[in-house]
């Protein structure tokens, strides 16, 4: 079997055995410093945290960033919906140090880039917001995403994403 995984470049950390969705493969990995690993598969990244490890879903990724050896990591969270579009906010950003990173950095971009169909900033008295068209990884079509700046009233945004789901679904149908 190992002879296999270096064959094929399954790079499947112990820390992710059984965790794994099935078909699911590990495209990049690294170790964290303070133990654990952070894992890129087509599903989503893998990240240790206090209950062991989880993915977070490519279109759940909001933020990435790579600096002197620390991926921070920005993850959103579906707050509400708005029609058929999600109302999203930001967890505080994750911090994994990688002391040999590879090309992890360089796969999560390329993840997270490529769930990224379309996105516009609007600008409203009192802030604004994103909207933002994604992939979501093992679904058909696109979610409409809407994150609303921290200080922003979420309601006419949401009410904007709502409107303009609702036109993206009538056109594709």
């Amino acid at each position: 079997m190992n002879l296999l995984r270096r064959l094929f470049g399954d790079e499947s950390p112990p820390d992710l055995a059984g965790a794994l969705e099935p078909g699911e493969h590990v495209v990049s990995s690294a170790a964290v410093e303070s133990g654990g690993v952070v894992a890129v598969t087509a599903l989503g990244l893998w990240v240790p945290g206090p209950d062991g490890v989880r993915r977070i879903g490519w279109h759940l990724v909001d933020k990435v960033v790579w600096k002197l050896g620390v991926l921070a990591v920005t993850e959103a969270e579906e707050v509400g919906r708005a029609g058929a579009a999600v109302v999203l906010a930001d967890r505080p950003p994750a911090r994994f140090v990688l002391p040999r990173p590879g090309a992890l950095p360089k796969h999560v971009r390329q993840r997270v880039d490529g769930s990224i169909r379309g996105r516009y900033r609007k600008e409203l008295p009192g802030g604004g917001g994103w909207f933002v068209l994604r992939k979501v990884p093992g679904r058909d079509g696109v979610v409409l995403q809407v994150r609303p700046d921290p200080e922003a009233d979420p309601e006419p945004l949401a009410e904007m994403a709502r409107e303009a789901a609702a036109r993206l679904v009538d056109t594709a149908e």
